[in-house]
């Protein structure tokens, strides 16, 4: 085999390696995208009272926290924007698109 096969084959071999650690890292994205959905969708069912269970009580109850967080958050930010020369700041319901009920 000659030095030009054998890069050849080396390029190759890296290309091949290259697409599976992209199918990779792909696949892990699409995982997390789908546990955010569900989780999503969880909180929703459980915020409407369709779903109750004792080990989602803690998350749920952390959830809404860091929500009201972001909305007086955003409150403060829209009060601060209307005082001074409105610094582009969304409001808190910004936040709460993401969730699906």
């Amino acid at each position: 085999m000659g030095l030009l096969d054998r890069v050849k084959a080396g390029a190759e071999q890296a290309a091949s390696s290259a697409q599976r650690q992209a199918q990779i890292v792909q696949t892990k994205r699409e995982l997390s995208q789908a546990y955010n959905d569900l989780g999503k969708t969880v909180y929703g069912l459980v915020g409407r009272g369709e779903l109750s269970h004792g080990e989602l009580t803690a998350g749920v109850e952390h959830i809404t926290e860091l929500q009201a967080r972001l909305d007086g958050a955003g409150e403060s930010a829209d009060t601060s924007a209307d005082a001074g020369a409105g610094a582009g700041v969304g409001s808190g319901g910004d936040a709460e698109a993401d969730i699906v009920e």
